[in-house]
This record gives C-alpha cells, structure tokens and sequence, in this order.
C-alpha cells in the first residue's frame, strides 16, 4: 500500500468516528433518555387510571363516608363549637373516671375552605380511666383527631397517670350541616 491510501484511509476512518461520536451524542443517547422518559409517562399514567378505576369502584362507599364525615364537622360558629367540645370532654371524663385538670383551645384559619379548633388537654386519673376517655373520644363521631397523646406515670406502680392530649376539631366553612 502506498502512503496516499493509507492516509486516505486514516483520514475515512477517522472521519467515520467522529460521525459515529456525534451521531451516538446527538442522536441515539438523546432518543435512548427520550424513550426512557416515555416509558415511565406511559407506566406513571397507567398507574393512574389504574387508580381512577379503583376510585371509581369505590365512588358509593367514598361519598357515603364523605357525607358522615361532612356532618359531624362542628358548626361554623366559633363559640358553639367550643361549647360542643368542652361538653363532649366532661362527659368523656366523667363516663371514664379520668379528671380533666386543664383545657385550653386556640383556632386555626389555616384555609378558606375550613379551620381547626385545636385543644390541649391535661387530667390525671388510673389506666383504666385513661384508655376509656381515648376509647371514647376516638368512637365519637365528631370530626376530631388527634395529633399528640402523652401519657406519664406519677408512681412507681404506674397506678397514677397524666395524660396529654392535643386534639382538633374540624370546621368546614363552605358547607350547611345537618343537625
């Protein structure tokens, strides 16, 4: 082979890598992260159908549960909800033994679409009585949950205890409630 060919021939072949580099950055690596990106849209809205369905499915039960839910909220008067719930409480610690030392409330606008009437409450009583007032407040049909429960011994036989509860009403504002 004479030098002309070969340089020739490098020349092609070198010319032939470069193509290909370019060709797999510019083309097959961007198409390669295209299909990939298209495979898990494809994936993430099947799985949202899949939920659609099954939401779909469930329709009666969900709005059943969303109208008992929507009624049990407090009434959008700020001094009768405290009024429901501070009875509700004495009547809890009185059917559970447990006595109520402190309440306290505060509300929070924390939508225009609803607001919660937080309360703190601190009693002291046995287990017994402790585990009836959080079985009753949790089987009230109340729009209430709750979001801290501490509970402490004061001897060493735990027959005394402190409970702390934080607990918060919901309160829709945009609805009329059945009572």
């Amino acid at each position: 082979m004479n030098i002309k060919n070969r340089q020739q021939i490098l020349t092609i072949a070198a010319v032939a890598i470069v193509a290909i580099f370019a060709l797999d950055k510019l083309v097959l690596t961007p198409l390669g992260h295209a299909w990939t990106d298209r495979n898990k849209r494809i994936k993430d809205l099947r799985d949202r159908v899949g939920n659609g369905y099954q939401l779909l499915k469930r329709e009666d039960a969900l709005r059943t549960r969303w109208d008992q839910m929507r009624t049990n909220t407090l009434p959008n008067n700020q001094s009768l909800a405290e009024q429901i719930l501070l009875k509700d409480f004495d009547k809890w610690s009185k059917d559970s033994g447990l006595g109520l030392t402190s309440i306290s409330s505060q509300w929070k606008h924390d939508d225009n679409d609803y607001m919660t009437l937080q309360y703190r409450i601190e009693a002291g009583g046995n287990l017994n009585a402790v585990t009836r007032f959080l079985y009753e407040m949790e089987k009230s049909p109340t729009a209430l949950k709750l979001d801290n429960v501490e509970v402490s011994a004061h001897d060493n036989e735990g027959q005394q205890l402190t409970l702390g509860v934080q607990v918060s009403g919901l309160v829709l504002a945009t609805q009329e409630q059945a009572q």
